[in-house]
Protein backbone atom coordinates (compact mmCIF):
# COMPACT_ATOMS: atom_id res chain seq x y z
CA UNK A 1 0.00 0.00 0.00
CA UNK A 2 2.81 2.29 1.13
CA UNK A 3 4.71 1.25 -2.45
CA UNK A 4 1.47 2.17 -4.48
CA UNK A 5 0.73 5.38 -2.71
CA UNK A 6 4.51 6.91 -3.12
CA UNK A 7 4.70 5.22 -6.72
CA UNK A 8 1.20 7.39 -7.52
CA UNK A 9 3.07 10.54 -5.67
CA UNK A 10 6.48 10.14 -7.85
CA UNK A 11 4.69 9.76 -10.97
CA UNK A 12 4.49 13.61 -12.36
CA UNK A 13 8.50 13.37 -11.63
CA UNK A 14 8.80 10.32 -14.46
CA UNK A 15 8.24 13.07 -17.32
CA UNK A 16 11.11 15.12 -16.09
CA UNK A 17 13.41 12.48 -15.54
CA UNK A 18 13.15 10.79 -18.87
CA UNK A 19 13.09 13.88 -21.21
CA UNK A 20 16.66 15.04 -19.33
CA UNK A 21 17.93 11.64 -19.67
CA UNK A 22 17.17 11.50 -23.47
CA UNK A 23 18.78 15.04 -23.70
CA UNK A 24 21.56 13.40 -22.55
CA UNK A 25 21.65 10.96 -24.81
CA UNK A 26 21.08 13.28 -27.47
CA UNK A 27 23.61 16.05 -26.27
CA UNK A 28 26.43 12.41 -26.14
CA UNK A 29 25.74 11.22 -29.89
CA UNK A 30 25.57 14.59 -31.23
CA UNK A 31 28.75 14.09 -32.89
CA UNK A 32 27.43 11.05 -34.40
CA UNK A 33 24.11 12.17 -35.84
CA UNK A 34 23.33 12.14 -39.55
CA UNK A 35 23.09 16.23 -40.94
CA UNK A 36 19.77 15.52 -41.67
CA UNK A 37 19.01 14.94 -37.54
CA UNK A 38 21.90 17.35 -36.71
CA UNK A 39 19.64 20.21 -36.61
CA UNK A 40 17.37 19.09 -33.86
CA UNK A 41 19.86 20.65 -31.64
CA UNK A 42 20.14 24.11 -32.98
CA UNK A 43 16.40 24.70 -34.31
CA UNK A 44 14.63 22.07 -32.12
CA UNK A 45 14.59 24.45 -29.29
CA UNK A 46 12.86 27.50 -30.99
CA UNK A 47 10.52 25.04 -32.04
CA UNK A 48 9.80 23.82 -28.88
CA UNK A 49 10.15 27.04 -26.53
CA UNK A 50 7.83 29.09 -28.91
CA UNK A 51 5.02 26.34 -28.60
CA UNK A 52 5.21 25.57 -25.40
CA UNK A 53 4.88 29.42 -25.21
CA UNK A 54 2.16 29.41 -26.83
CA UNK A 55 0.36 26.59 -25.41
CA UNK A 56 1.00 28.19 -21.83
CA UNK A 57 -0.91 31.24 -23.15
CA UNK A 58 -3.68 29.39 -24.67
CA UNK A 59 -4.22 27.56 -21.00
CA UNK A 60 -3.49 30.79 -18.89
CA UNK A 61 -0.33 29.46 -17.36
CA UNK A 62 1.56 32.47 -16.44
CA UNK A 63 4.20 30.58 -14.37
CA UNK A 64 5.17 28.09 -17.60
CA UNK A 65 4.59 31.10 -19.79
CA UNK A 66 7.43 33.27 -18.07
CA UNK A 67 9.57 30.39 -17.87
CA UNK A 68 9.26 29.71 -21.50
CA UNK A 69 9.76 33.18 -22.62
CA UNK A 70 12.60 33.77 -20.54
CA UNK A 71 14.08 30.43 -22.04
CA UNK A 72 13.37 31.45 -25.62
CA UNK A 73 14.54 35.06 -24.94
CA UNK A 74 17.76 33.36 -23.71
CA UNK A 75 18.51 30.94 -26.08
CA UNK A 76 17.80 33.44 -29.23
CA UNK A 77 20.03 36.58 -27.55
CA UNK A 78 23.02 33.64 -27.05
CA UNK A 79 22.76 32.14 -30.56
CA UNK A 80 22.01 34.96 -32.49
CA UNK A 81 25.52 36.72 -30.39
CA UNK A 82 27.60 33.83 -31.29
CA UNK A 83 26.84 33.48 -34.81
CA UNK A 84 27.30 37.85 -35.29
CA UNK A 85 30.78 38.01 -32.88
CA UNK A 86 31.92 34.63 -31.98
CA UNK A 87 32.34 32.58 -29.44
CA UNK A 88 34.97 34.52 -27.85
CA UNK A 89 33.45 38.09 -28.19
CA UNK A 90 32.38 40.05 -24.88
CA UNK A 91 28.80 40.48 -26.34
CA UNK A 92 28.93 36.70 -26.37
CA UNK A 93 30.09 36.61 -22.46
CA UNK A 94 28.08 39.45 -21.74
CA UNK A 95 24.69 37.93 -23.19
CA UNK A 96 25.86 34.15 -21.63
CA UNK A 97 25.95 36.02 -17.99
CA UNK A 98 23.13 37.71 -18.23
CA UNK A 99 20.99 34.40 -19.37
CA UNK A 100 23.16 32.57 -16.38
CA UNK A 101 21.61 35.02 -14.07
CA UNK A 102 17.82 36.66 -15.37
CA UNK A 103 16.54 33.14 -16.24
CA UNK A 104 16.31 31.68 -12.92
CA UNK A 105 15.54 34.87 -10.80
CA UNK A 106 12.68 35.26 -13.37
CA UNK A 107 11.52 31.64 -12.27
CA UNK A 108 11.65 32.52 -9.07
CA UNK A 109 10.05 35.94 -9.31
CA UNK A 110 7.23 33.40 -10.43
CA UNK A 111 7.57 30.81 -7.57
CA UNK A 112 7.04 33.81 -5.14
CA UNK A 113 3.85 35.19 -6.31
CA UNK A 114 0.29 33.41 -6.24
CA UNK A 115 0.00 31.74 -10.05
CA UNK A 116 -2.48 34.43 -11.43
CA UNK A 117 -2.46 33.48 -15.50
CA UNK A 118 -1.35 35.24 -18.27
CA UNK A 119 -4.31 37.65 -18.97
CA UNK A 120 -4.14 38.87 -15.32
CA UNK A 121 -4.57 42.57 -13.68
CA UNK A 122 -1.42 44.82 -13.82
CA UNK A 123 0.03 42.05 -15.88
CA UNK A 124 1.69 44.75 -17.69
CA UNK A 125 4.50 45.57 -15.08
CA UNK A 126 5.75 41.65 -16.20
CA UNK A 127 6.20 43.56 -19.34
CA UNK A 128 7.80 46.51 -17.87
CA UNK A 129 10.24 44.12 -16.81
CA UNK A 130 11.02 41.98 -19.90
CA UNK A 131 11.57 45.23 -21.32
CA UNK A 132 13.60 46.87 -18.85
CA UNK A 133 16.11 43.27 -18.54
CA UNK A 134 16.46 43.37 -22.61
CA UNK A 135 17.51 47.04 -22.78
CA UNK A 136 20.00 46.31 -19.76
CA UNK A 137 21.43 43.41 -21.60
CA UNK A 138 21.74 45.27 -24.94
CA UNK A 139 23.20 48.29 -23.31
CA UNK A 140 26.01 46.05 -21.59
CA UNK A 141 26.64 43.36 -24.24
CA UNK A 142 27.61 46.50 -26.36
CA UNK A 143 30.26 47.97 -24.14
CA UNK A 144 32.85 50.21 -26.07
CA UNK A 145 31.19 50.26 -29.34
CA UNK A 146 29.44 53.41 -28.42
CA UNK A 147 29.66 55.81 -25.85
CA UNK A 148 26.38 55.58 -24.47
CA UNK A 149 27.64 52.28 -23.17
CA UNK A 150 31.15 52.77 -22.21
CA UNK A 151 33.85 50.21 -21.00
CA UNK A 152 32.85 50.04 -17.43
CA UNK A 153 31.00 46.77 -18.12
CA UNK A 154 34.26 44.85 -19.34
CA UNK A 155 35.72 45.39 -16.04
CA UNK A 156 32.17 44.80 -13.91
CA UNK A 157 32.03 41.24 -16.07
CA UNK A 158 35.77 40.23 -15.12
CA UNK A 159 34.89 40.07 -11.18
CA UNK A 160 35.39 36.38 -10.14
CA UNK A 161 31.44 36.87 -9.43
CA UNK A 162 30.20 37.10 -12.51
CA UNK A 163 33.03 35.68 -15.03
CA UNK A 164 32.24 32.88 -16.85
CA UNK A 165 31.66 30.80 -18.81
CA UNK A 166 30.60 27.98 -17.06
CA UNK A 167 28.13 29.74 -15.22
CA UNK A 168 28.95 32.55 -13.48
CA UNK A 169 29.22 31.99 -9.43
CA UNK A 170 26.29 34.92 -9.31
CA UNK A 171 24.09 32.26 -11.58
CA UNK A 172 24.84 29.72 -9.48
CA UNK A 173 23.70 31.35 -6.38
CA UNK A 174 20.27 32.61 -8.22
CA UNK A 175 19.67 28.79 -9.77
CA UNK A 176 19.93 27.71 -6.23
CA UNK A 177 17.69 30.00 -4.83
CA UNK A 178 15.27 29.40 -7.18
CA UNK A 179 15.40 25.29 -6.98
CA UNK A 180 15.01 25.22 -3.18
CA UNK A 181 11.64 27.51 -4.01
CA UNK A 182 10.63 25.41 -6.90
CA UNK A 183 11.08 22.40 -4.79
CA UNK A 184 9.21 23.74 -1.96
CA UNK A 185 6.32 24.21 -3.81
CA UNK A 186 6.70 20.90 -5.57
CA UNK A 187 7.10 19.13 -2.14
CA UNK A 188 3.73 17.26 -0.96
CA UNK A 189 2.23 17.89 2.06
CA UNK A 190 1.36 14.60 2.85
CA UNK A 191 2.60 10.81 1.59
CA UNK A 192 -0.86 10.35 -0.43
CA UNK A 193 -0.57 14.07 -2.02
CA UNK A 194 -0.17 13.94 -5.71
CA UNK A 195 2.69 16.09 -6.82
CA UNK A 196 1.70 18.99 -9.00
CA UNK A 197 2.66 18.29 -12.30
CA UNK A 198 3.53 22.07 -13.38
CA UNK A 199 5.43 22.32 -10.12
CA UNK A 200 7.87 19.53 -10.78
CA UNK A 201 8.25 21.21 -14.39
CA UNK A 202 9.59 23.98 -12.99
CA UNK A 203 12.05 22.22 -11.24
CA UNK A 204 13.00 20.14 -13.94
CA UNK A 205 13.39 22.69 -16.02
CA UNK A 206 16.10 24.69 -13.65
CA UNK A 207 17.72 21.81 -13.68
CA UNK A 208 17.72 21.24 -17.81
CA UNK A 209 18.59 24.79 -17.74
CA UNK A 210 21.34 24.54 -15.42
CA UNK A 211 23.17 21.61 -17.58
CA UNK A 212 22.70 23.70 -20.33
CA UNK A 213 24.97 26.53 -18.74
CA UNK A 214 27.16 24.49 -17.87
CA UNK A 215 27.83 22.95 -21.42
CA UNK A 216 27.11 26.06 -23.06
CA UNK A 217 30.70 25.75 -24.76
CA UNK A 218 29.37 22.57 -26.41
CA UNK A 219 26.43 23.60 -28.88
CA UNK A 220 24.68 20.65 -29.46
CA UNK A 221 24.74 19.99 -25.59
CA UNK A 222 23.68 23.57 -25.14
CA UNK A 223 20.51 23.21 -27.61
CA UNK A 224 19.39 19.58 -26.36
CA UNK A 225 19.32 20.75 -22.59
CA UNK A 226 17.47 23.92 -23.71
CA UNK A 227 15.16 21.70 -25.97
CA UNK A 228 14.82 19.15 -22.65
CA UNK A 229 13.60 22.39 -20.32
CA UNK A 230 11.32 23.72 -22.82
CA UNK A 231 9.67 20.15 -23.48
CA UNK A 232 9.24 19.50 -19.38
CA UNK A 233 7.67 22.66 -19.65
CA UNK A 234 5.41 21.90 -22.77
CA UNK A 235 4.50 18.39 -21.33
CA UNK A 236 3.55 19.83 -17.64
CA UNK A 237 1.37 22.48 -18.80
CA UNK A 238 -0.55 19.72 -20.85
CA UNK A 239 -0.21 17.14 -17.96
CA UNK A 240 -1.70 20.21 -15.39
CA UNK A 241 -4.30 21.09 -17.81
CA UNK A 242 -5.27 17.56 -18.09
CA UNK A 243 -5.25 16.81 -14.04
CA UNK A 244 -7.93 20.07 -13.67
CA UNK A 245 -10.09 18.95 -16.14
CA UNK A 246 -10.47 15.10 -14.99
CA UNK A 247 -9.87 15.67 -10.91
CA UNK A 248 -11.76 17.36 -8.28
CA UNK A 249 -9.51 20.53 -6.94
CA UNK A 250 -11.42 20.68 -3.34
CA UNK A 251 -11.25 17.12 -2.83
CA UNK A 252 -8.17 15.66 -5.11
CA UNK A 253 -10.51 12.55 -6.66
CA UNK A 254 -11.07 12.25 -10.00
CA UNK A 255 -14.02 14.27 -11.36
CA UNK A 256 -17.09 13.33 -13.02
CA UNK A 257 -15.64 13.73 -16.36
CA UNK A 258 -12.91 11.12 -15.78
CA UNK A 259 -15.72 9.20 -14.42
CA UNK A 260 -17.87 9.61 -17.60
CA UNK A 261 -14.90 8.48 -20.17
CA UNK A 262 -14.29 5.15 -17.78
CA UNK A 263 -18.03 4.27 -17.96
CA UNK A 264 -17.70 3.66 -21.94
CA UNK A 265 -14.84 1.22 -21.82
CA UNK A 266 -16.22 -0.63 -19.13
CA UNK A 267 -17.09 -4.49 -19.35
CA UNK A 268 -19.76 -6.91 -18.88
CA UNK A 269 -19.36 -6.95 -15.35
CA UNK A 270 -19.11 -3.89 -12.99
CA UNK A 271 -20.97 -2.00 -10.11
CA UNK A 272 -21.70 1.54 -9.88
CA UNK A 273 -22.32 3.03 -5.86
CA UNK A 274 -23.87 6.77 -5.41
CA UNK A 275 -22.61 8.36 -2.38
CA UNK A 276 -24.42 11.30 -0.83
CA UNK A 277 -23.40 13.17 2.71
CA UNK A 278 -26.38 12.96 4.92
CA UNK A 279 -27.71 16.75 5.57
CA UNK A 280 -24.82 18.63 4.21
CA UNK A 281 -26.77 21.55 3.55
CA UNK A 282 -27.43 22.18 7.06
CA UNK A 283 -23.63 21.64 8.31
CA UNK A 284 -23.25 24.21 5.37
CA UNK A 285 -25.92 26.86 7.03
CA UNK A 286 -24.61 25.87 10.43
CA UNK A 287 -21.46 25.85 10.20
CA UNK A 288 -20.48 28.02 7.55
CA UNK A 289 -19.29 26.55 3.64
CA UNK A 290 -15.88 26.82 5.41
CA UNK A 291 -16.75 23.71 7.60
CA UNK A 292 -18.65 22.20 4.61
CA UNK A 293 -15.61 22.24 2.46
CA UNK A 294 -13.44 20.39 5.54
CA UNK A 295 -16.58 17.53 5.54
CA UNK A 296 -16.20 17.15 2.06
CA UNK A 297 -12.28 16.35 2.35
CA UNK A 298 -13.25 13.91 5.13
CA UNK A 299 -15.24 11.84 3.33
CA UNK A 300 -13.68 12.34 -0.31
CA UNK A 301 -10.25 10.70 2.02
CA UNK A 302 -11.93 7.69 3.00
CA UNK A 303 -13.56 7.29 -0.23
CA UNK A 304 -9.58 7.79 -1.62
CA UNK A 305 -8.79 4.52 0.34
CA UNK A 306 -11.76 2.08 -0.36
CA UNK A 307 -11.10 -1.23 -1.00
CA UNK A 308 -11.65 -4.14 -2.86
CA UNK A 309 -11.49 -2.85 -6.27
CA UNK A 310 -13.25 0.05 -6.59
CA UNK A 311 -12.52 3.63 -7.73
CA UNK A 312 -13.85 6.93 -6.14
CA UNK A 313 -14.91 9.95 -8.21
CA UNK A 314 -16.85 13.33 -6.83
CA UNK A 315 -19.96 13.51 -9.08
CA UNK A 316 -21.10 16.87 -8.10
CA UNK A 317 -21.70 18.93 -4.57
CA UNK A 318 -22.04 16.49 -1.67
CA UNK A 319 -22.33 13.45 -4.33
CA UNK A 320 -20.26 10.95 -4.75
CA UNK A 321 -19.80 7.87 -6.84
CA UNK A 322 -17.95 4.71 -6.61
CA UNK A 323 -16.86 2.26 -9.46
CA UNK A 324 -15.83 -1.43 -9.02
CA UNK A 325 -14.75 -2.84 -12.08
CA UNK A 326 -15.02 -6.20 -12.79
CA UNK A 327 -17.37 -6.71 -9.65
CA UNK A 328 -20.10 -7.63 -9.10
CA UNK A 329 -22.83 -5.74 -6.02
CA UNK A 330 -22.68 -8.42 -3.56
CA UNK A 331 -18.77 -8.22 -4.20
CA UNK A 332 -18.73 -4.93 -3.46
CA UNK A 333 -21.15 -4.23 -0.33
CA UNK A 334 -19.01 -5.49 2.17
CA UNK A 335 -16.44 -2.67 1.27
CA UNK A 336 -19.34 -0.02 0.87
CA UNK A 337 -20.30 -1.17 4.09
CA UNK A 338 -16.89 -0.67 5.95
CA UNK A 339 -16.77 2.57 4.26
CA UNK A 340 -20.37 3.92 5.62
CA UNK A 341 -19.04 2.71 9.30
CA UNK A 342 -15.51 4.23 9.22
CA UNK A 343 -16.93 7.63 8.05
CA UNK A 344 -19.81 7.51 10.92
CA UNK A 345 -17.16 6.95 13.63
CA UNK A 346 -15.04 9.47 12.57
CA UNK A 347 -15.11 12.33 14.69
CA UNK A 348 -13.58 15.93 12.96
CA UNK A 349 -12.41 18.66 15.04
CA UNK A 350 -13.78 22.00 14.77
CA UNK A 351 -11.96 25.05 16.64
CA UNK A 352 -14.12 26.92 18.90
CA UNK A 353 -13.81 30.60 18.14
CA UNK A 354 -12.88 31.78 20.87
CA UNK A 355 -9.78 29.78 21.28
CA UNK A 356 -7.29 30.96 22.41
CA UNK A 357 -3.81 31.21 19.58
CA UNK A 358 -1.73 30.76 21.76
CA UNK A 359 -1.17 26.59 22.53
CA UNK A 360 0.19 27.11 26.05
CA UNK A 361 -2.73 29.45 26.55
CA UNK A 362 -5.00 27.04 25.72
CA UNK A 363 -3.35 24.04 27.74
CA UNK A 364 -3.51 26.50 30.75
CA UNK A 365 -6.97 26.88 30.10
CA UNK A 366 -8.13 23.49 29.96
CA UNK A 367 -5.82 22.06 32.69
CA UNK A 368 -7.81 24.68 35.22
CA UNK A 369 -11.18 23.44 33.75
CA UNK A 370 -11.95 26.30 32.06
CA UNK A 371 -14.24 25.56 29.80
CA UNK A 372 -13.86 28.44 27.46
CA UNK A 373 -11.14 27.66 24.12
CA UNK A 374 -12.49 24.11 24.01
CA UNK A 375 -12.73 22.41 20.29
CA UNK A 376 -16.40 21.23 19.18
CA UNK A 377 -16.83 17.85 17.31
CA UNK A 378 -18.78 16.94 14.43
CA UNK A 379 -19.66 13.42 12.53
CA UNK A 380 -21.10 13.15 9.59
CA UNK A 381 -22.53 9.98 7.85
CA UNK A 382 -23.37 9.05 4.22
CA UNK A 383 -26.10 7.12 2.49
CA UNK A 384 -25.15 4.59 -0.56
CA UNK A 385 -26.88 3.27 -3.19
CA UNK A 386 -25.84 0.84 -5.20
CA UNK A 387 -26.77 -1.19 -8.42
CA UNK A 388 -25.00 -3.37 -10.89
CA UNK A 389 -24.93 -4.23 -14.33
CA UNK A 390 -27.70 -7.20 -15.29
CA UNK A 391 -30.77 -7.73 -16.79
CA UNK A 392 -32.10 -4.61 -18.14
CA UNK A 393 -29.70 -2.03 -16.38
CA UNK A 394 -27.16 -2.98 -19.79
CA UNK A 395 -25.81 0.48 -19.64
CA UNK A 396 -24.15 2.15 -17.35
CA UNK A 397 -26.06 5.59 -17.75
CA UNK A 398 -28.81 2.40 -16.40
CA UNK A 399 -27.03 1.63 -14.11
CA UNK A 400 -26.36 5.02 -12.81
CA UNK A 401 -29.56 5.62 -12.10
CA UNK A 402 -30.61 2.44 -10.94
CA UNK A 403 -27.62 3.24 -8.04
CA UNK A 404 -29.49 6.79 -7.68
CA UNK A 405 -33.01 5.67 -6.63
CA UNK A 406 -30.96 2.84 -4.22
CA UNK A 407 -29.70 6.13 -2.55
CA UNK A 408 -32.75 7.55 -2.29
CA UNK A 409 -34.15 5.18 -0.87
CA UNK A 410 -31.70 4.60 1.89
CA UNK A 411 -32.44 8.43 2.71
CA UNK A 412 -35.73 7.66 2.76
CA UNK A 413 -35.09 4.75 4.86
CA UNK A 414 -33.78 7.09 7.62
CA UNK A 415 -29.60 7.87 6.04
CA UNK A 416 -26.81 6.30 7.13
CA UNK A 417 -27.37 3.04 5.63
CA UNK A 418 -26.13 1.32 2.03
CA UNK A 419 -29.39 0.81 -0.34
CA UNK A 420 -29.32 -1.86 -3.40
Amino acid sequence: MLNSALLHTLRPVLAPVVILAAAALIAATNPALPLSLSGITLLGPYVVLMLGAAISVWFNRGRAFIALASLLAAYAGYSVTLDLFGAGSFAARAIFTALAILVPANILLTLLFQERGVFQHRNYRWLLLAAAELIAVAWIAAAGRSTLSGTAWRDVLDHWLLRSPPTPVAGRLVFAAALIAAIARAWPKTLSTELRPLDVGITGALAGFFIACEWAGSPGAFGAFMSAAGIILLVAVLQESHRLAFRDELTGLPSRRALEERLSGLGPTYTIAMIDVDHFKQFNDTHGHAIGDQVLKLVSARLAGIEGGGTSYRYGGEEFCVLFADRTLAQALPHLERLRGEIELYRMAMRSTDRPKDPETGTRLRSAGNGRGTDRSLSVTVSIGAAQCEGELGKPALVVRAADEALYRAKRSGRNRVSW
